[in-house]
């Protein structure tokens, strides 16, 4: 790194004494030269150009004309100003050019790292591939994976965890590129669909797009079961207007899938968002005891979502007093007699399920 600082800093000396070179040359000379009228003329060879290539019309070529060559007469007539030149201000140009690669220099000693040596890419690749995968980071998966698919590029499963490590780091656009380049070789392959349909999705930020709706619509032609691609399509049918559609899509996914099944908890969320209504409490395993805390917590997180449901604010509240978690109790309380000002039969309904009795 010191080589790298001296050669910098030479050549910006070098490039500095040239440039005050040719500037004390022409203040030598202290000619006036004035390159108005050399633009004028090119901007008039231009215009004949464009005109020539049929890209002007011939009045708008005549008129611009005459406006240039207006203007070429004029810094014709106009008389020349000689160079005028300032030592000054030279000596100053001269001490920062100087200063700047040494300040640079001794900052770079004080806070850098001078005796680190070179890390060239092709040591550190030879080093990731020789470790274990679980060891690398994000970029360096990724920077392995691109060496593995380049090196059997017609492996589409290469191009899968690709997709996945750029896509874990936030790299859509990669992920993306990935798919594309993995349904190439295998275009049969419906999970290869349904993770593009994905990544489209979220390269839109969730907004339906015809690429995403294509790729969810080829994955469930090649597998009628794809979780996703379904779910998908059904949301996309709810953003296009067709929302009991797109509700109907979604309880038919979720009466297909097992009670124990963790993705039914997201469709039946979904289809709480759109109807308003609180999802079912999960299925309860042979002898587990219901989380009543984590049920009144979705509660509390549907209402923060969609406040607008009276009977869920009394539920609330009547819950926090039952668990005794009477600061929960009084917060609930009190936005909910803030939304509900003006209507008497609520705020007796919430005042009542403040005074529910604490469980023991």
């Amino acid at each position: 790194m010191i080589v790298f600082w001296v050669a910098a800093g030479v050549l910006s000396a070098a490039a500095a004494g040239l440039i005050l070179s040719r500037a004390a040359f022409a203040a030598r000379r202290r000619e006036g030269f004035d390159p108005t009228p050399i633009l004028y003329r090119r901007q008039l060879a231009e215009i004949d150009e464009l005109a020539d290539r049929g890209l002007m019309g011939e009045a708008e070529r005549k008129s611009a004309h005459a406006e240039a060559a207006r203007r070429l007469l004029a810094a014709a007539d106009a008389p020349a100003q000689a160079w005028t030149t300032q030592p000054t201000a030279r000596r100053w140009v001269l001490v920062a050019v100087i200063a700047a690669p040494a300040m640079a220099l001794i900052i770079y000693l004080q806070l850098g790292s001078p005796g680190l040596p070179d890390q060239p890419f092709a040591a550190r690749m030879h080093r990731w591939l020789a470790a274990n995968p679980s060891t690398l980071t994000l970029p360096e998966l990724a920077a392995v994976l691109q060496r593995k698919v380049a090196e059997r590029p017609n492996d589409p499963e290469g191009y899968r965890f690709l997709a996945l490590a750029e896509g874990a780091q936030q790299n859509i656009p990669e992920a993306v590129r990935a798919l594309r380049n993995g349904l190439k070789i295998a275009p049969n392959r419906a999970d290869l669909w349904e993770m593009l349909g994905e990544a489209l999705t979220a390269e839109s930020e969730g907004k339906p797009t015809d690429g995403a709706r294509h790729a969810f619509q080829q994955a469930l032609k090649l597998d009628p079961k794809s979780v996703s691609a379904r779910f998908n399509l059904a949301r996309f049918r709810v953003e296009d207007g067709d929302v009991a559609g797109g509700i109907a899509d979604w309880k038919a996914l979720a009466a297909e899938l097992p009670k124990d099944d963790q993705r039914r908890a997201a469709i039946e969320q979904a289809i709480a968002d759109q109807t308003g209504r609180p999802p079912p409490p999960p299925a309860l395993a042979p002898g587990q005891v219901p989380n009543i805390s984590a049920m009144v917590e979705r509660l509390a997180q549907r209402l923060k979502a969609n406040p607008d449901d009276p009977d869920g604010w009394v539920r609330l509240v009547r819950a926090y007093a039952v668990l005794g978690e009477t600061d929960k109790r009084d917060a609930a309380l009190a936005t909910a007699r803030a939304r509900y000002a003006r209507r008497p039969d609520i705020l007796q309904a919430l005042d009542a399920a403040s005074k529910a009795e604490p469980m023991n």
